[in-house]
């Protein structure tokens, strides 16, 4: 771990310092279980099962590294959904492994991530949905979601920020905030594209603590 640690889990103290404070009260039987790893230049973004403490935790994990240490990390936490969406589907099944690709390939995948949360989550412009997918063949791992584009219809959730986009050959990860029934919220989806086109999809998102819920040692903020 790099000697300056930047902790944007806002819960938690800030630098190394943090991170120890908290190892006492971890479970000897806790495991986490990493189901998705990629990379993106000094980067690296992982999917996890946490079962640490009930109930159990999916969590995307992001890590920035320098000088061969971790030096910034940032995470989202959402409890697990023990029972598949209407599309049959859970949080963390699905496709594992990524198609390795040419960086102008996972550009390319990132740029078209990127343009769909304008477009579509943020602009509200669903006649550009086919520019996004292969007509229906949208396969949907989020909770309550069916598959297909329109798989969200009803929800109160509004995307009004990207924060962070990375990728790895035919998956992105799209880091960004809104509200979710009119509370703060950050969002993580995970994409994997497909001849151009968006083709399945997972997502975690967490409440955004208020300012006077942080761990006094922790200004860093959750982006």
């Amino acid at each position: 771990m790099h000697p300056q640690y930047i902790q944007h889990n806002v819960a938690a103290g800030d630098t190394k310092e943090g991170i120890l404070s908290i190892l006492p009260f971890i479970p000897k039987t806790g495991r986490i279980s990493t189901i998705r790893i990629f990379q993106d230049g000094d980067y690296v973004f992982t999917h996890n099962l946490y079962n640490i403490s009930a109930p159990a935790k999916v969590v995307f994990d992001v890590y920035r590294f320098e000088d061969g240490k971790v030096v910034e990390h940032w995470d989202n936490i959402q409890t697990l959904e023990t029972t598949p969406n209407p599309a049959g589907r859970t949080m963390l099944d699905g496709t594992i492994q990524p198609t390795q690709l040419t960086l102008a390939q996972t550009a390319a995948n990132k740029a078209l991530v990127k343009s769909y949360i304008r477009d579509v989550l943020m602009g509200g412009n669903i006649e550009k949905l086919p520019e996004y997918f292969h007509e229906d063949q949208f396969i949907q791992h989020a909770p309550g979601a069916l598959d297909g584009p329109v798989g969200f219809n009803g929800s109160e959730q509004t995307y009004n920020r990207i924060r962070m986009v990375l990728g790895d050959g035919n998956f992105v990860l799209a880091m960004g905030e809104g509200t979710a029934a009119g509370v703060p919220t950050a969002f993580y989806n995970l994409y994997r594209v497909e001849n151009g086109k968006l083709a399945e999809h997972w997502n975690v998102i967490e409440s955004i603590l208020p300012r006077d819920q942080w761990n006094p040692t922790n200004n860093n903020g959750r982006f």
